[in-house]
């Protein structure tokens, strides 16, 4: 029987490329949601991370970094971007601590916000970097804009950031029923995990020669018992797309060496996260303009 004050709600963190968005979302749920990488514009849709607490149940959406688009891929995530934004209960505004002014990114960020009229609670990442009159003077600054619900001084990489947010968010949110199963914590497909784990390796390994480029797809995954010991393991085949034959030739390696990095980091991970082995293998094909095809920008589209 659900109990008669529990609340629940969406959430959407939005925010420029690279203000630890992602950081955040995992930190918060207490898993691995959304892939980390230094580079910008590394989450390419929405991701749902469901956060059960004892008398709610918070489900934070991360969205793609607000950026200025120069392929139809950049345009569909900032379109993502705002409208997770206008389908939420609460959003969570997440700025650097080190701006000193209000850039035009998260300018058009807060008119969008104004237009939307939504709870907004304003998180302020990175504040470990700045002296507290350089802080008091961003709260300042942006208060002047909007009336937030609330305004949050954060270290996304701290622990202890984690209760005052979700308790903020908690405190906003109307009285409802959960969503999803309180063993839930995200509502991405295996097979997306996957995914996304591969492009986190390659793009933390590959530098910035080939930023954006690839994409990942799993064309087959199947569970199969071992000879040996009877246990279930996974088999998995992947290809990662990329732009151009000599980004192929990056990815490979010499000798391959760089594609199985790509893999062994991988299987590493999907490993934990699955909690049993792993075969993987993967191959490298070219795709050209992928960025601009309307069949593939499909995928990256969000499903309410």
């Amino acid at each position: 029987m659900e109990q008669e004050n529990f609340k629940s709600g969406f959430v959407s963190i939005i925010g420029r490329t690279n203000v630890g968005k992602s950081t955040l979302i995992n930190s918060l749920v207490g898993e691995k949601i959304a892939i980390m990488t230094n580079k910008p514009q590394t989450t390419r849709t929405a991701i749902k991370a469901i956060v059960n607490r004892k008398n709610s149940q918070i489900i934070i959406i991360d969205t793609p970094g607000i950026h200025k688009p120069k392929t139809k891929l950049g345009k569909t995530m900032n379109e993502t971007a705002f409208e997770v934004a206008e389908e939420v209960d609460v959003i969570l505004f997440l700025i650097e601590a080190t701006s000193k002014e209000i850039g035009p990114g998260d300018r058009r960020i807060l008119e969008k916000i104004k237009e939307s009229d939504k709870k907004t609670i304003l998180v302020i990442n990175k504040i470990d970097l700045v002296k507290k009159e350089e802080l008091l003077a961003l709260i300042k600054l942006y208060s002047t804009e909007y009336d937030f619900v609330g305004v949050l001084p954060i270290s996304a990489i701290k622990q202890d950031s984690n209760e005052i947010v979700l308790d903020e968010i908690e405190k906003n949110l109307k009285v409802g029923p959960a969503f999803y199963d309180t063993e839930e914590y995200t509502d991405q497909t295996m097979r997306q995990l996957v995914e996304e784990t591969i492009r986190e390796k390659a793009l933390k390994l590959l530098d910035e020669e080939i930023p954006h480029g690839l994409y990942v797809e799993v064309e087959k995954m199947k569970t199969s018992k071992s000879r040996t010991d009877n246990k279930p393991f996974y088999n998995i085949e992947a290809t990662i797309y990329c732009l151009r034959d000599s980004h192929k030739g990056i990815i490979i390696g010499k000798g391959g060496q760089m594609l199985k990095k790509i893999g062994i980091y991988a299987r590493q991970d999907l490993e934990n996260m699955f909690g049993m082995k792993i075969n993987l293998k993967t191959w490298v094909k070219v795709k050209q303009d992928w960025q601009d095809t309307d069949q593939i920008i499909k995928r990256f589209k969000p499903n309410y």
